[in-house]
């Protein structure tokens, strides 16, 4: 069946015609209106048949997910008897810890002690790395003391005043701390360069390091106590020996003052002279 050439202009001329009155800024508001009441009345029919085949739809993911928190659910289960052994083996060791303590008559140190500071300012540059806390000589700061963050080790205090107290970062060129790998004692100085990674000297021809390990203070220096935690070992480009410092983590913010008094030497303390039974007759 053929068309004429007239009903074809026809055609042309009514699209045309649809194409222009559908546009926004050209349509006709009894059109707007009569379309915003027909599409009221068509969105209730429209969702009501459409439900049983968003119902099907869904239950596939439904299942899925009821079989992925059974699972979790199970290995949650798993870590909890887990955790609770580990927290069988955390008392029985602390109870064992007391009293070796006790009959070595050792003194812990005491967390309630150290003194809580917030950062102020950050003086560090090309050449120094410092932080500047609100805390000095008022709140029990005395230079030499350690300050640490919750992660770990971030240097000592060098400059104390009356309420504000400069802290040598251990990245700082002027930073020297004396450390030990966790795992096998080898020991080492910890010595800042201005880089986020410090250097780790003295280690000796071949030491006992691996990739990861714990790096915490040695005491040997009687500057900073044993056993603070310091970073993780790593090598750089070179296959020198670093440290990722833990209190890199996350920004310096506040910071506690552990106050430490080193040891004194032999020759500070008073030398008591004990009497023979002969001398005292």
């Amino acid at each position: 069946m053929r068309f004429s050439p007239l009903l074809f202009i026809i055609c042309i001329l009514v699209s045309c015609f649809l194409i222009y009155i559908d546009r926004p800024e050209s349509r006709p508001q009894a059109l707007t209106g009569m379309r915003a009441g027909f599409n009221d009345l068509a969105t209730p029919v429209l969702d009501l048949s459409v439900r049983p085949f968003r119902g099907l739809a869904n239950i596939g993911p439904w299942w899925k997910r009821q079989f992925e928190l059974a699972d979790e659910n199970r290995n949650l289960r798993m870590q909890a008897a887990e955790m609770r052994a580990w927290r069988d083996a955390a008392l029985s060791l602390q109870e064992r810890n007391a009293r070796y303590r006790e009959a070595l008559n050792l003194q812990a140190d005491a967390a309630e002690a150290r003194i809580s500071a917030w950062t102020v300012a950050d003086r560090s540059n090309a050449f120094v790395r410092s932080r500047l806390i609100d805390a000095g000589h008022e709140d029990g700061v005395r230079p030499g003391y350690p300050a640490v963050n919750v992660y770990g080790l971030v240097g000592r205090t060098v400059e104390v005043g009356r309420s504000s107290t400069r802290i040598l970062l251990l990245t700082d060129i002027n930073s020297r701390v004396a450390v030990m790998a966790d795992r096998s004692n080898a020991r080492a100085l910890l010595v800042g360069d201005n880089t986020e990674y410090p250097r780790l000297e003295y280690l000796g021809a071949e030491p006992d390091l691996q990739e990861g390990d714990r790096i915490v203070t040695s005491g040997d220096d009687n500057v900073m106590p044993r056993g603070v935690p310091v970073g993780q070992a790593v090598r750089d480009r070179d296959g020198r020996w670093r440290v990722a410092l833990f209190s890199r983590t996350a920004p310096i913010d506040l910071i506690w003052i552990w106050p430490f008094e080193p040891v004194q030497a032999p020759e500070a303390d008073p030398v008591i002279e004990l009497s023979t039974p002969e001398e005292a007759n």
